[in-house]
């Protein structure tokens, strides 16, 4: 049996993306392994989740500070390199895959590396472009110039890399990845897993929502996804919007500040905030809902940003109001989504008026994005995953 042990600075049951990864590879065949973060308990955690042996690691998660950042990144590096070091002699792993940030947790791969394993590396994020987000800063910033080098180093140490969408792998073919050490793996939503979800809904809340029509947005709520944007919107359309209310799921940093918004422009009883919902019940939300609402902002970093809670939307068939974003634009042509002007709240106050008042263009939409979709479904980019690790193994076989 082939083993593969997956890396992610992040907790494991909630990244979505490794998961489905992890459990693909596991119905295969394969032996998993994964390293990850944990938010809590002890400093060195073991469970089994579904065939997959979780190693986890307490950290937390309290960035703010670039200090706070590096020592966060530099610790969980040192930690997962031994860690390697001590299961490699172990479990003889055929296949490290390592999932960014940062970077350069590629090299905590060294010594499996050395011992003839393969070195995947999945980029979640283009790190030049987050910081230059981040942090308000230039191109020629000696950060940005940094993170490039840092970026370049990683994808040249691993043997194939991954990429989230065909923009990036560009992006990254302009700094000197070859296409040919590339392969996009969509975030697409695991329509198996969302199907098999429970569809018990909490009642209660539900039924206090007496709206007939609802725009939902279910996420963090955080500025770079624009809340503030999809509120002032709102209330401009007020007027046109009689019957209609505003479903804010999750929670985030900006949650106070958009109570305090909606306050400020008289929505209290037509925008709820929901508060964080188990995963499990999002498909009930989904729904009962009759528009996606994704408002995120537009800049250097977040225009090569793909929602997986458009993929949602769309598998469940509800229309969706998006920001143009450049990736969004690369997939799905503007017969399938409603597009607003990104940071624009007048244009997506005109979007919303749009399909609020027209339920043939709604259904519409959504038949179109559907099929859009369908060539990036994870179905699609399940297969292209496995296929990509069987041609890796069988380039070079383990040797020890």
């Amino acid at each position: 049996m082939k083993s593969v042990c997956l890396l992610v600075q992040n907790d494991y049951s909630k990244d979505i993306r490794v998961r489905r990864k992890a459990e693909a590879l596991y119905s295969a065949g394969y032996r998993v392994d994964v390293l990850a973060l944990s938010l809590s308990g002890s400093r060195s955690t073991y469970y089994c989740a579904d065939g997959i042996n979780v190693f986890t690691f307490s950290l937390g998660k309290k960035r703010g500070s670039k200090g706070r950042y590096l020592y966060e990144y530099a610790t969980f590096f040192f930690w997962a390199a031994l860690k390697l070091i001590k299961l490699m002699r172990k479990n003889r792993y055929d296949l490290i895959e390592v999932n960014t940030l940062p970077d350069f947790l590629v090299f905590a791969a060294l010594y499996p590396r050395w011992k003839g394993a393969k070195i995947l590396l999945d980029m979640h994020e283009i790190t030049p472009e987050f910081v230059m987000s981040k942090y308000e800063v230039g191109p020629n910033h000696w950060q940005v110039r940094l993170a490039r080098i840092i970026e370049k180093a990683s994808f040249s140490f691993a043997d194939h890399v991954i990429t989230i969408n065909e923009p990036i792998q560009e992006l990254l073919k302009s700094r000197g990845l070859p296409l040919a050490r590339s392969t996009v793996i969509m975030n697409s939503v695991d329509e198996a897993l969302l199907a098999a979800c429970s569809a018990r809904e909490d009642a209660t809340r539900l039924e206090s929502l007496s709206g007939s029509f609802a725009f939902m947005y279910h996420g963090t709520l955080t500025r770079i996804y624009g809340l503030d944007i999809a509120l002032a919107a709102f209330g401009e359309a007020q007027k046109e919007l009689s019957g209609a209310e505003f479903w804010i799921l999750g929670d985030g940093p900006e949650k106070r500040s958009l109570e305090k918004l909606c306050n400020k422009l008289k929505l209290e009883t037509k925008v709820h905030f929901i508060g964080e919902v188990p995963l499990e019940e999002i498909p009930a939300w989904l729904s009962r809902c009759d528009v996606g609402i994704l408002p995120t902002r537009q800049d250097v970093f977040l225009d090569y940003s793909f929602s997986n809670k458009l993929s949602e939307y769309i598998v469940c068939g509800k229309a969706v109001i998006i920001s143009e974003l450049r990736t969004i634009r690369f997939y799905f042509s503007k017969d399938a989504l409603a597009y607003f002007q990104p940071n624009n709240p007048a244009d997506l106050a005109r979007q919303m008026i749009r399909l609020y008042g027209n339920g043939c263009l709604r259904t519409q939409l959504a038949e179109d994005a559907k099929r859009e979709y369908a060539p990036i479904r994870w179905e699609v980019m399940k297969q292209r995953y496995l296929q990509l690790v069987v041609d890796l193994l069988r380039t070079s076989p383990n040797e020890f």
